[in-house]
């Protein structure tokens, strides 16, 4: 557990390890790169051995002194995830790693989705008797507008994007239960916690910053998958729906925060995830919590 201020910060992971090879991942990315920066990528981020991307599926839980809060909700179980066979029908002990975290389901005031991916979405809901219903029953799924509204014109319009079933599944159950609510890209969660549009990754992707005091943080969810890309912040992911704005918007932020105070909490780093952006040389790097 971190705290920034008066929030704490803790994580439940879904899953975590070498998951897809580097330029399947980020088909730009060029292995002189890679090797140039071994010291440091490898073996945390990179599998030396089959050079793979370390890839870290995972919730941030946020406590305030009046809320809990839970950002991203991986994949989820029992999801059908036709073309993507490590996502599919899924049997993994999130419920209970919440639990040993300290939290219920009932318990979870606020759901808060970064975008709505495949990988972000999934334990939005539980299958429960046939049926999908909201796995958090007393919560608010907080959903940007425009994000929502580029699934919703998706499926209604029969483009399921890369992933099918995400919509069907882990969004309209949660609207037709009455738990979301759609915000606008810059939307104030609570004091000193609101949305920040950062567009690319998907049309309304948003992060998520944090300010108590002095201390601040920010849950950048996918705008960076992979440390590799501090290195090049070109280089985007072949999950991007825009992999040019994608770069933009990565840039940006990295350029931000380097250097600074700010603890940067990315989706999917691997453990311990946490960290801040650091100059090397003329390009960027990552030091992980524990590591200052």
């Amino acid at each position: 557990m971190i705290n920034v201020g008066q929030f704490e910060i803790s994580r439940v992971i879904e899953s975590e390890g070498p998951f897809l090879g580097v330029q399947d991942f980020i088909p730009e990315a060029d292995q002189a790169v890679i090797e140039a920066n071994r010291d440091w990528l490898m073996p945390r981020f990179i599998d030396p051995e089959s050079n793979k991307i370390i890839l870290n599926i995972q919730s941030y839980i946020l406590r305030t002194p009046r809320h809990t809060i839970l950002v991203d909700t991986c994949v989820g179980n029992d999801k059908h995830r036709p073309g993507r066979p490590m996502f599919d029908q899924l049997n993994l002990p999130y419920l209970a790693d919440l639990a040993a975290a300290g939290v219920q389901p009932e318990e979870v005031d606020f759901v808060l989705c970064t975008h709505l991916h495949v990988d972000h979405v999934g334990w939005n809901t539980r299958l429960i008797d046939g049926r999908w219903v909201p796995t958090f029953p007393n919560a608010k799924y907080i959903f940007a507008r425009k994000e929502y509204d580029f699934w919703e014109r998706g499926h209604l319009e029969g483009i399921e994007g890369k992933v099918p079933n995400v919509y069907e599944d882990s969004i309209l159950p949660v609207m037709e239960a009455g738990q979301a609510v759609l915000v606008e890209g810059d939307h104030q969660i609570d004091d000193g916690m609101w949305f920040e549009p950062a567009p690319g990754h998907t049309p309304g992707n948003v992060v998520l910053n944090l300010q108590s005091g002095d201390a601040n943080a920010v849950l950048t969810g996918d705008v960076m998958h992979h440390p590799l890309q501090l290195v090049c912040p070109e280089w985007s992911s072949r999950a991007c729906e825009d992999p040019v704005q994608s770069a933009v918007t990565r840039r940006a932020l990295i350029e931000r925060y380097a250097d600074t105070d700010t603890l940067i909490a990315p989706a999917h780093f691997a453990s311990p995830t946490m960290g801040h952006i650091i100059s090397r040389g003329d390009t960027f790097g990552y030091r992980l919590i524990g590591e200052d």
